[in-house]
Formats: C-alpha cells, structure tokens, sequence
C-alpha cells in the first residue's frame, strides 16, 4: 500500500512539559492536519516534525517518540540553539520578513544559515530513514526550503511535493538573498512545488530562469533528467467547521449579546502579532473613520484580537508597545461611560469564543500588509452560513483575495481607501450582504482544505504516471542497446543532425558555440565511414557553416533548407527571394532601437532578431508588441515567422527542415535513419521520416519524434558511442 510521508516543521501534536516533569499532549492550532488526515485512507500517512517542547534527555525523547509513533507521528528533535538560530533566526528573522516584503528587518547572519542547513539536514536524516519503495513526501514551508534537495540526492527517484504556505517575493526582493541560489536549487528537489497564487508562482518561476537559467513551459521546469511542476493550489478551510460549531444554540446569550442588546455594530478584527498584518495601520484608518463621519461615533466598535507571537523577537516587542499606545489613545479620546471604540485582546480564544465573535460581527476588518493567505477571512464567511449578514473588508495584499472576490478589497496602506470601505460596509443592504456571501460561501464549500489537499496529492500521483509513460521514450540502456545493434547492422545508414541545441548548447552569443575538437572528431568519424550519410540541417547561416566545418566535407543544409550541399555543391531552394527584407528590417530595426542588447542577424534568405543577452520578458513583450505587424507583412509576403530560443526569425514559407531532409531521404532505400534535433523547426524532420527511423527530440516536450534524450551533452555521448562502433 502507497505511503504519504508528511514533514513540517510543526507536528500536528505538541508536546508541553510541565514543571513537575509531566509531559502533556494536545493538538497543534492551524488546519493543515484537518486536510492531510482527509486524505484517501488507502495512503497510509506518516508525519515527521518537531513536537514544540525542547526535549534533550534521552529518556524523555524515547518517551515522547513512543508516544507520538502510536499515532504515526515522528518527532524531530531540535536543541535550544537549533531553536534559536534555525527557527528564531533564519526562519524568522531572514526568511520570514524578507519573503514578506520587510527588508528592512531581514538578518543576514552566517549563522542562522548554518543553523538553517544543519537543521534541515536532520530532517532529512530522518525523513531518508522512513522512506520506502513508492512512498510520497510532501513537504511543507519555508522552515524546510532545503529539504526537498536533500532527499533526492538521497532518494533520485521517489516522489517529492513541496508547498509554500507564506508568499514569495518578487525576484528583485528575492535576489538581496546571498543564499537566494541553493534556496532555488532545494525548492527544485521537488517533483510539484505549490503556492497559494498565481502571483506567487509567477515570481517563483520568474527567480528561477534569472538565477539557476532553468526555463519553463506552462509551469513546468526542465532540472536535469527531470520535470518539476509548479502550479497554484489555494488553501482552504475545514468549511463545515465554522458553518455549524457545536453548541450555537447555547452560546446565543454569550458574546453576541454584548453587542446585539446596545445596538452597536461590530467590527471583527483577529490576527497573530505580526508587523506584516497591518494592524497600527488598521488601527489608524479606524480612528480616521469616526473623524470622517462622527455620527457612527458610540455606534461602532472594534474588536481588535491579537494573539501573542514571537514577544521575544525585537520587532515584536516594539509591536506590540506601538498597539498599546494606539488603542489607548484612541480609546482616551472617544470612550464614554457606555461605550469604547476599541475592545482591544491580547491573548488567544478557543474555538466556540471565536466563532461567536465571527457570528457577532457586523463586518470583519482583515487587511494584512502582505499575507500569503490569510484563513481568517475564509473562516468569518464560512460562520455566516446560517445568518447571511456580514461584510468582509479584506486586504488585496493577502492571497484570499484572489478567491473572495465579493468581499470589498482595499488597500492596506491607503487609509482613505479602507475609510471608505468601512462606510460602504456599515450601509450596505442586507439583500447586497447575502448576494455577496452565498457567492463566497459556495466558493468556499466547493474549495475547502480537503479539496486542497486532494487537489495537491492527486497532481502528484498523476506526475509519477506521467514519469513513468515519460520513461518509456527517454532514451535508456535498452533502447540504445538495440539502436546500436541495428546501426552495426545496418549497410546503408543516413543520419541527420540539427546544430545549436543538439550538438552544441546555445550561448548569447550565436557565434561562440564554435565547434570542438571532440565533435570535429566525431562527426569526421561517422563522415568518413562508407556506409554513412552524414547530414547536418540548421538555421544558422550558409557562410558560418562553410567556415566551422571547412575541413570536413559534410553535407547540409543552412536557413533551415534555403541553401542545400550535396555532393560538394551548393544550391538554393527553387523560387527563393530576398526583394521582401526591404520592407520587414525596418521592423526588426525598430526592435533593435527600443531593446539595446538585441541584434539583428541577416542570412541570404532570411532575418532573425536575437534577444539572448537581454531579459527574457522584455524581449517576449517586443515579440507581442510587434507579432501583428510582422504577421502582417509577412502573410503578404508568403513568409513565415519562427519563434526559437531567444530568436524570431522570419523566412521563406516554403521552405522548412522536412522539405530539406526529403532530398536525402529519396536518394536510396536507408535501412538505418538517425535524426536528432531539439526545437520546433526540427519536428517538420520527424515528421518526414519513415516510422522505423530513430528520431531523437533533446528535451522532454512534446514531440512527432519517436525518442527523448535529456540534453546537449546526452547527445554527445550517444555520438561517442556510435563513433566507437562505427
């Protein structure tokens, strides 16, 4: 039976110990477990992180880890100054703020990082001892970003998820990191990485490609032999949790009638003391609405929950002084003897207290800074299922947002904005209210934690399908095994190869993949042998490549066909012209003039732009910005447009690779065929060829071809083997 291992840095059970000695157990706060124990049961589930408490005694540790195995949890036990300098410190003073957007509290202590690496190499100590045959990691958070690498260097071949519940920054946040590469290089030890939104995964990929030089496709990154998955999966909520609390009934005549009986409205605020909530700024738009509009004045209260974080960390402290002196100005300001602005807890509630109060509350005032999803918001909409009254004011900031898109969304930082909002909220229709919340409320039910959690591990187990089915046309052992049997066997071979991305890898510059030695051996080699026919069809230039291999006598054709060598004679394809690059480089020299970096490279027959060396955004928007117009032109001119890597090159639409490979194809009946090559224009090759023939794609996107093989160097290897043979 398939197995899930979970790590975390939290185990769903804390363990307390008590002054006597006597440990205690009780569930860890957060919903992550309620989605993870929803999971099929058919997946038995095992959970490895740290229990809370600083256990160092042995006894106590083997105590806790029998335990805590009844269950089939894990402990991971961390010393005082793993807390302090992996969790209290990287974690919290490096990680936490800078993802958050809060740089000017980012640590960057040598320290913290080498707490960081040791701690998630404990982990990963312990994870490596559970694993077994077709077992599935998931790991979680940005405590353990290094874990995912780790495994897989022990593990190649075992399916690892990753997700990130806080945000990720943008890349020109994230690059200050001086660690910010080997963060990159553990997120990509995984198989599926999720985030929360879109956003988040846009900024992730968007790292990735700047800094490790990985592309992708459609979210999906080509690292080495593998394929890595980064997709969004928004958290949920356990909806029905919230929708129907036990007790309701009874509990009518507890907080709810604070409010109700004075005929007061209440705005809900909770939030765990953090700077990147927002609450001074929350605070102070609060104080601006009763100045704005002092008629709601001793109508409106704000019930400011805060739920004491981290009080030993400097930023917290001075957080929590800041409230503090808010609230009791605010309050020293406007109370009366019957009424204060401000209800102000610093402490936390159980679960029937807090569902009251999102049942009590007129409106809910969520607006954090930055958050990555903010479940608060989620769990006060779930809570009005019974009354259908209630407005939520909610953060653009934070990743609900993206979901409960009829919740009035403001600016955290622009008080007017959230002014306004709470105006809006205050006077708002109870048929409006209703419309609003049913909308949300189905979004909700439809996309709660166990979708979430389903949704996440369902995409995981389809990767492994998908690997395998990959597997089976990646080149391996036997199916080159059998390609050199029939090459030896073979009398009459033809072999034809693409250039840049088959036999050399690309460079930003198209003129520094010079060939080497090794291949000019290689490729006289195979030249040279009279069973052979060695062909090679590029879109470089005729004259680069009379120039590269002057020395060997190989047949080709450049401009993807434009020019043909055969029997040491060179001829152009029948009907070429040129008379339309008058009209189509003003275009290209358009491009050239508003993207410095960029250059136009012009061949006999065709014009291609080149933006290797600039940013690869900037050069796609140059792309869409000009697509309809040289989609225009060249409709006119009977002329096509290919989008290579890093090159837009406009040519002949007559000609192509497929068309080039049929004058060798029909000279004489091969009984061996070789073809490899790696981009879109080589797929027209594959699609000539008989079926019988190795038509080899380099990567793992999707191909006419009958084979993949992972890269340049593959390639080369496979041709030294041929060589060896030959």
């Amino acid at each position: 039976m398939a197995r899930l291992i979970i790590v975390s840095n939290r185990l769903p059970i804390t363990v307390d110990k008590k002054k006597d000695g006597d440990l205690f157990y009780h569930p860890s706060a957060g919903g992550l477990a309620t989605g993870l124990n929803s999971l099929d049961n058919d997946l038995n589930k095992i959970w490895i992180g740290w229990p809370g408490e600083i256990i160092e005694d042995g006894w106590e540790q083997k105590a806790i880890s029998q335990e805590l195995t009844k269950d089939n949890l894990i402990p991971v036990f961390l010393t005082q100054e793993e807390k302090e300098f992996f969790y209290e410190g990287f974690s919290n003073k490096t990680i936490w703020p800078h993802f958050h957007y809060f740089t000017q509290y980012t640590s960057y202590r040598d320290r913290y990082w080498q707490a960081y690496k040791k701690v998630n190499e404990k982990f990963a100590e312990l994870v490596c001892k559970h694993i077994q045959k077709d077992d599935l990691v998931w790991v979680h958070d940005y405590q353990l970003l290094l874990l995912p690498q780790m495994i897989r260097k022990a593990f190649p071949n075992v399916s690892i998820g990753f997700f990130l519940h806080i945000p990720f920054p943008s890349y020109e946040i994230f690059r200050i990191l001086p660690w910010r590469r080997e963060l990159l290089n553990g997120f990509l030890g995984a198989d599926q990485i999720g985030f929360h939104t879109y956003g988040y995964m846009r900024h992730f990929l968007s790292a990735v490609y700047r800094i490790t030089g990985y592309d992708h496709k459609f979210g999906k990154i080509n690292v080495g032999n593998r394929i890595v998955n980064v997709d969004v999966f928004p958290m949920g909520i356990d909806y029905q949790k919230y929708a129907t609390p036990p007790n309701f009934v009874e509990e009518k005549n507890g907080i709810e009638a604070q409010f109700l009986d004075k005929n007061q409205k209440m705005v809900l605020s909770i939030d765990r003391l953090d700077y990147t909530k927002g609450i001074p700024e929350r605070i102070k738009a609060f104080r601006q609405f009763f100045e704005k509009h002092p008629h709601y004045i001793g109508k409106v209260t704000l019930v400011m929950v805060v739920v004491p974080s981290r009080s030993n960390v400097d930023q917290y402290a001075d957080l929590k002084k800041e409230l503090d002196t808010l609230v009791g100005n605010i309050n020293a300001k406007y109370r009366t003897f019957n009424w204060t602005p401000i209800r102000y807890f610093y402490r936390s509630f159980p679960f029937n207290e807090l569902t009251s109060m999102y049942r009590a509350a007129e409106i809910a005032l969520i607006t954090p800074l930055r958050d990555g999803m903010n479940l608060v918001a989620k769990e006060f909409i779930a809570a009005k299922e019974q009354s259908k009254k209630g407005v939520l004011i909610l953060s653009e900031m934070a990743g609900a947002s993206n979901e409960l898109t009829d919740a009035l969304i403001v600016n955290p930082n622009d008080s007017v904005d959230i002014v306004n909002a709470l105006l809006q909220a205050l006077e708002m229709s109870l048929e409006e209210q209703e419309e609003r919340l049913v909308k949300m409320q189905e979004n909700l039910k439809k996309f709660d934690v166990r979708n979430w959690a389903e949704t996440f591990m369902n995409e995981q187990i389809g990767l492994i399908e998908f690997k395998h089915k990959q597997k089976t046309n990646l080149i391996n052992e036997t199916i080159e095994a059998k390609l050199l049997d029939d090459y030896n066997k073979a009398k009459q071979r033809l072999i034809i190869l693409d250039y840049d991305g088959t036999l050399m890898n690309f460079n930003k510059d198209p003129q520094a993949v010079v060939p080497d030695q090794e291949l000019l051996d290689n490729l006289n080699i195979l030249h040279s042998n009279d069973k052979n026919k060695l062909i090679i069809i590029t879109g470089r230039d005729k004259d680069t490549m009379v120039k590269w291999f002057s020395e060997i006598d190989i047949e080709m054709a450049t401009e993807h066909g434009v020019w043909i060598k055969r029997k040491g004679k060179w001829r152009t394809f029948t009907n070429i012209y040129d008379t339309w690059k008058k009209d189509v480089r003003p275009v290209l020299e358009n491009l050239v003039h508003r993207t410095p970096g960029s250059f136009i490279e012009e061949k006999d027959y065709s014009l291609a732009w080149h933006y290797r060396k600039i940013d690869k955004d900037l050069g796609e928007k140059r792309i869409r910005e000009f697509k309809d117009v040289l989609h225009y032109l060249t409709a006119n001119l009977d002329l096509q447009v290919l989008e290579g890597n890093k090159v837009v090159e406009i040519k002949n639409a007559d000609v192509n690779k497929g068309k080039a490979a049929q004058y060798w194809l029909n000279d004489k009946k091969w009984d061996f065929i070789l073809a490899i090559g790696d981009d879109r224009t080589d797929e027209d090759i594959f699609k000539v060829l008989p079926s019988n023939a190795y038509s080899i794609k380099v990567g793992l996107n999707q191909t006419k071809a009958r084979f993949n093989i992972m890269s340049v160097e593959d390639v080369r290897t496979l041709l030294n083997k041929i060589t060896s043979k030959t």
